[in-house]
């Protein structure tokens, strides 16, 4: 088997990242587009990805729910990939950190009110 044939097998389509992400073959595009994500090309045109592209549309889509947006994930790809930061990718990475925690806190508090509410409710027929 050739390098060229075993590397082509390591390659996955579209669909199949996306059903490994659990996303739509959309969302794929949609990273590819923001420079997210990068594919490459069978001869027929067909996008194909490297197997770890399932991790990071998992870690795009963490990201995203943790209100990330697609330029800040972007800054922290080097960050994912070479798992070494410079002095301003971690202040940057620690002011998320606290922007995440902030929110977790806001959440917990809301979270407090519902049970609050639903005790009450719970009380009367």
């Amino acid at each position: 088997m050739t390098d060229t044939v075993a590397a082509a097998e390591r390659l996955i389509r579209i669909g199949q990242v996306a059903r490994g992400a659990g996303v739509s073959v959309r969302a794929v595009r949609y990273y590819e587009q923001q420079g997210l994500l990068v594919a490459q090309r069978s001869a027929s045109g067909q996008r194909l990805y490297r197997q770890d592209a399932i991790s990071l549309v998992r870690f795009f889509q963490q990201m995203f729910a943790a209100g990330l947006t697609s330029r800040r994930i972007t800054e922290l790809l080097p960050c994912w990939d070479s798992g070494h930061t410079d002095a301003e990718q971690r202040a940057m990475l620690r002011a998320e950190r606290e922007r995440i925690r902030a929110k977790i806190e806001d959440l917990q508090a809301v979270l407090g009110r519902l049970d609050e509410v639903i005790a009450i409710t719970d009380t009367h027929p």
